[in-house]
Order: C-alpha cells, then sequence, then structure tokens
C-alpha cells in the first residue's frame, strides 16, 4: 500500500507562482511512475504532468513551459512548480502514484489551488 500526502496549495494571484509537493510512504518509490492531476468543478480530473524513476516527463498541452515536475527518490518526494498561473489553472490537484509492480494507481487526498485577484 501506497500513502501519498500533499502540501503546498493555497491562493494565488494570476501570474504568480505556488510549488505542490507530495510524499509516499510504503513500497519502493522507485517502483512508482508519479503524477499530478487537477480536478476543476465539474470536470473530470485530469493529467497535468507525469515523471517516471529515470526522469523522464510529459506534461498537458495547457501546462507546457509553465509547470515543471521534479522528483526526489531520496526524500521520497515528487514536486510540482507551478510558473506563470491563471485562472484557469484553479482547481483540485492530486498527486497520483502508479505503480508498476502491483500495475495499481494511488492516490492523495488532493490539494485546491486558486488562482484570483
Amino acid at each position: 500500500q501506497v500513502q501519498l500526502v500533499e502540501s503546498g496549495g493555497g491562493l494565488v494571484q494570476p501570474g504568480g507562482s505556488l510549488r505542490l509537493s507530495c510524499t509516499a510512504s510504503g513500497g519502493d518509490f522507485s517502483l512508482n511512475v508519479m503524477g499530478w492531476y487537477l480536478q476543476a468543478p465539474g470536470k473530470q480530473r485530469e493529467l497535468v504532468a507525469s515523471i517516471t524513476s529515470g526522469d523522464s516527463t510529459h506534461y498537458a498541452d495547457s501546462v507546457k513551459g509553465r509547470f515543471t515536475i521534479s522528483r526526489d527518490n531520496a526524500k521520497n518526494t515528487v514536486y510540482l512548480q507551478m510558473n506563470s498561473l491563471k485562472p484557469e489553472d484553479t482547481a483540485v490537484y492530486y498527486c497520483s502514484a502508479y505503480n508498476l509492480l502491483r500495475r495499481m494507481y494511488y492516490w492523495g487526498q488532493g490539494t485546491q489551488v486558486t488562482v484570483s485577484s
């Protein structure tokens, strides 16, 4: 079982920055493909970015050039640096871990990001 705890959400003005963190416990962190998803009110959850243990990354087109995902395997932590935030980035952001051994997704509890003046 993998447990994920997120932190770093909040209220920020348009053009501002936030950094989300997600720390995993349980199992071998290197066996997880880590990701961040967002879910806006009334919409489906969608992938923002993902990163493998070898630091191969993937981004949604809407965040390319603004968001950066990274991981620290020694700390069992994945980060999402969000710059040039826009009101449309407002959503609950969820950390995910896809465990390659168990072939299962695990989810954090979510953290609210609100971009508003």
